[in-house]
């Protein structure tokens, strides 16, 4: 068992029911992972369901909850032979924090019908940069729990050059070896710095609705996260994420709708 799994472990304790431990490992500053967050329930979703997989993942998130204990309540809805529905609700000090609606299903390793080709292209991995390691100070765990190599241009506002367009593309793996799955999948597809920060805007961009759809399981190695945005405006952007594997293949789609950071 991986670092990664112990920190999405859920224990069941009754039917419906799991005891989870929100590790502050993955804190983006003070507020905890969102991606890291859909991971812990997706475990719990998954071992209450008939199926194997996370297809289909759309989550609210509510409020922020804190490292430490927590519970995770499955509601199963309907469960069928190809596909299961179910809410679940990660909850702490008797308050729901998120709460999702999981459909699984079991995916098959088979040649698809049609497969579109990733639009955008990313620079070999020798031309690709990390970001500057945070500073002990400033609480972001998250980053010493996975590896990831950008695309220049797109965190050019580190430096004060930002593009000017919503976007983020880079390689990500977890820092310990480990294969991906569709929970790291659900930690890859909120991993990347907000789009918006591309745009010109900085701060905490709090999450407020994010769906995904895991399309195949993915091959060892790298994945290519690409993401993207559409509309920034009012307070208000969007973000979508495709999760490429290491054979070229799209593993991944998520789209979620965030505040513009403050500050």
């Amino acid at each position: 068992m991986t670092k990664f799994d112990e920190a999405t472990q859920a224990i069941r304790v009754e039917e419906g029911v799991y005891d989870v431990c929100l590790d502050p490992g993955y804190s983006i500053g003070g507020p905890l992972n969102g991606g890291y967050l859909m991971a812990v329930l997706l475990r719990a979703a998954v071992d209450a369901s008939p199926h194997d997989h996370p297809v289909s993942t759309t989550t609210q998130f509510l409020r922020a909850p804190r490292p430490g204990p927590a519970r995770v309540v499955v509601e199963q809805m309907k469960a069928g032979r190809t596909a299961a529905f179910a809410r679940a609700r990660l909850v702490q000090d008797d308050a729901p924090q998120l709460e999702s609606l999981i459909t699984t299903a079991t995916l098959n390793d088979v040649q698809p019908i049609y497969t579109d080709k990733s639009a955008t292209g990313m620079p070999a991995m020798e031309d690709c940069v990390k970001l500057p390691d945070p500073k002990p100070e400033s609480g972001m765990t998250l980053n010493a729990q996975m590896e990831m190599r950008f695309d220049p241009p797109t965190i050019g506002w580190l430096h004060g050059r930002p593009t000017g367009r919503p976007e983020a593309r880079a390689y990500f793996r977890m820092a310990e070896p480990q294969d991906p799955d569709p929970y790291v999948i659900a930690l890859a597809v909120d991993a990347l710095p907000p789009v918006v920060f591309s745009a010109g805007h900085r701060g905490w961009a709090p999450t407020v609705d994010l769906t995904w759809h895991l399309r195949a399981l993915p091959t060892p190695g790298w994945l290519t996260l690409l993401g993207s945005g559409r509309l920034v405006a009012d307070g208000w952007f969007d973000e979508e994420v495709e999760v490429w594997d290491s054979a070229g293949r799209l593993v991944a789609q998520s789209r979620q709708l965030a505040r513009v950071g403050r500050g």
